[in-house]
């Protein structure tokens, strides 16, 4: 759902660069569970305020600067089954993550290994045994998305 960016302040508040299309969604969830070195852990939201595209934020355990900044880093997540259903030809990135990616001349490109956010659009990175593909999760490149058959089609060329 995004991650803690920074410290803000020096009461405990920190900065969230949020994956969401509005930096505010968040705030529908009281508790987040934030991830540091492999490892969850639950956090209730004391406060959030949106500031530009960044969610300001104070957890429920956390009042000072040093216990904020030692948060910098983390991923933030929620529960699965708290997320609004997604609509067709809508996909939360964790389902992306792991899916085949063929062309449409049956070429596999590899495994997608993560989605990066470039502020144009979103990017697939897709990882075979000895190279990286960055392929736009655009409608011109995207044919299909089969999360049943674990399989994205694209039309990208192999030598892109």
């Amino acid at each position: 759902m995004g991650w803690v960016s920074a410290p803000f302040g020096i009461q405990g508040w920190v900065k969230v660069q949020t994956l969401t299309m509005q930096p505010g969604n968040l705030r529908d969830y009281p508790v987040w569970w934030l991830e540091r070195y492999g490892k969850w852990k639950e956090s209730a939201v004391a406060e959030a305020k949106v500031q530009g595209k960044t969610l300001i934020v104070q957890f429920a355990d956390v009042s000072e600067r040093e216990a904020a900044a030692s948060l910098k880093g983390c991923a933030i997540g929620v529960p699965r089954e708290q997320l609004p259903r997604t609509q067709d030809n809508e996909f939360y990135w964790a389902d992306l993550i792991g899916l085949k990616v063929i062309n449409i001349e049956q070429h596999e490109f590899g495994r997608v290994s993560r989605v990066l956010r470039t502020g144009a659009n979103d990017v697939l990175v897709v990882n075979a045994a000895s190279k990286e593909a960055l392929i736009p999760f655009l409608s011109t490149a995207i044919r299909n998305v089969d999360l049943a058959a674990g399989l994205i089609e694209v039309d990208w060329g192999e030598d892109w």
